[in-house]
């Protein structure tokens, strides 16, 4: 036997775990995911009681939200990799460690530099634990019932994003304004540990290669400067025109330059930290490209439209988060639907989806548009174009998932979800770079009319789900094999071998 087969011969796997147990390892890692989505979106709310009781600065601000998600985003690759080496119920045990342990430090912080030190570890576990999520209901599940795993998920996803200033507007009133902050950190630890607890009762443990094979440290350096470089500038507050635009060509050059880097590490034999491989499956990047497209679209609307309701109309926080629970609804429950089907439907659910997201954005816009300062009823007429655009939403988060990751074998499973879930970061980052900015700018330019500025930034929250409909059509429809992943199951397992 040659080094190079010693290097991959891996400890055979495990039988794949009975019904039972899969449901309850499943439902562990929706939780999981919930939870670390969850702090994405549910901190927004609680910043004008973290403002004034820490004193933050406009930047503390930035980097309370910004920091987590670009923590978050670098850890993704090389925690996929990670996972699939040694394990990921490993990895995902040493995530929730941390989440657990950085989740305290935030409700506690007592200065605002404390508080960015803590956001950062945060993301830092949430990266950790994302990609274990993925890879592990891939090598879970066989190909026919890997959609409804990932209609689950989809649907949690849509939640978390969503329903988190609800609940951070429910735990302000309940606690209060002043130290109620703390408790949109702390209220979750108990939660946080007893997934901790299931975990290392219920996931199954997988397997990891015989010979330990080093991670390419120098490939995460560069990915990692490359991400954090091409984030950046999305993460920045103020003006879309003001920010630092060449940290984005230096990050997409240092993409190059890994690119270079993992084909050379590939052609001595070692092992690469993304397999390029992945990317001569049409479906991988094509469905990687329209998350990132789709993520972009409908994550912006929640700011844009919290701004509205409660600084243009004078909503309160929770009737904000009210208002716009419909997209939730249509998510949630199209997430599902789209998960159990999507073997027999393929890639038109993910080309449709996409078209029905646009729609619902672009009428949204129009409503908002058309509001005339009339907020009493505007919660009301914004929960159809919103159940329109979640119900679209929803059919493509779980479906474009399960196309794009169906071909790919177990073992790279959660390398491949590393690499999809960054391009989501950076489609969301860029998504609510751009919403904000064009709202602040109309902002200004209307001297305070929230409806016109609502609009603006609505509008390119469509574009960008159009950009995602524009790369899955011809993607999924032209020159490729069967886009109905129901029907590789057993190309699947020959890959697998």
């Amino acid at each position: 036997m040659t080094p190079e087969d010693l290097a991959t011969t891996a400890i055979p796997t495990p039988p794949d775990p009975t019904p039972g147990r899969r449901a309850q390892a499943l439902l562990i890692c929706i939780a999981a995911a919930f939870l670390t989505l969850l702090d994405v979106s549910i901190v927004t709310v609680a910043l004008p009681s973290m403002e004034e009781h820490l004193h933050l600065t406009p930047a503390d601000v930035t980097w309370s939200l910004a920091g987590y998600t670009l923590t978050f985003g670098l850890m993704l690759v090389p925690a996929g990799r990670l996972g699939d080496e040694f394990g990921r119920r490993k990895i995902f045990v040493i995530g929730m460690v941390l989440f657990i342990v950085t989740g305290v430090l935030c409700g506690v912080a007592p200065n605002a530099v404390w508080l960015d030190a803590s956001r950062l570890a945060r993301g830092v576990a949430a990266g950790l634990i994302a990609p274990q999520v993925v890879g592990m209901l891939h090598q879970m599940y066989p190909a026919r019932e890997r959609g409804r795993a990932f209609g689950y998920y989809g649907a949690t996803v849509s939640l978390s994003t969503a329903i988190g200033p609800l609940l951070g507007g429910v735990i302000l009133h309940v606690f209060g304004t002043g130290e109620g902050w703390r408790w949109v950190f702390l209220a979750f630890i108990p939660l946080d540990v007893v997934v901790l607890f299931l975990a290392l009762r219920l996931l199954p443990r997988g397997h990891r290669v015989e010979a330990r094979r080093t991670l390419d440290l120098v490939g995460v350096l560069v990915l990692g400067l490359a991400v954090t470089a091409v984030m950046l500038p999305l993460l920045q507050s103020g003006d879309w025109v003001d920010r630092r635009w060449w940290l984005t060509w230096t990050g997409l050059a240092l993409l190059v330059v890994f690119v270079l880097r993992e084909r050379s590490v590939a052609r001595q034999g070692r092992q690469p930290l993304v397999d390029l491989n992945l990317f001569r499956e049409r479906h991988y990047w094509v469905g990687t490209l329209v998350a990132a497209s789709l993520y972009g679209g409908f994550t912006g609307i929640f700011i844009v439209l919290t701004q509205f309701l409660q600084q243009g109309l004078g909503y309160t926080a929770l009737h904000a988060a009210l208002s716009i629970v419909a997209f939730t609804v249509g998510s949630a429950v199209c997430g599902v639907i789209s998960g159990r089907i999507v073997h027999r439907v393929g890639a038109p659910l993910v080309i449709g989806g996409t078209a029905v997201t646009a729609v619902g954005l672009a009428a949204t816009a129009l409503v908002v548009g058309g509001s005339s300062g009339s907020g009493a009823l505007m919660g009301l007429l914004l929960a159809g174009p919103l159940l329109v655009a979640g119900c679209g939403a929803g059919c493509v988060i779980a479906a474009n998932q399960t196309l794009a990751l169906h071909r790919v074998p177990r073992e790279e499973g959660s390398t491949a979800a590393g690499v999809y879930q960054t391009g989501m970061k950076i489609g969301t980052s860029l998504g609510t770079a751009l919403a904000t900015s064009l709202l602040f700018s109309r902002i200004a330019a209307t001297h305070g009319d929230w409806a016109a500025a609502a609009q603006t930034g609505l509008i390119g929250a469509a574009a960008l789900a159009a950009v995602a409909f524009l790369v899955a059509l011809p993607g999924f429809t032209l020159g490729g094999r069967d886009s109905a992943p129901g029907v590789v199951e057993e190309e699947e397992a020959e890959m697998a071998r």
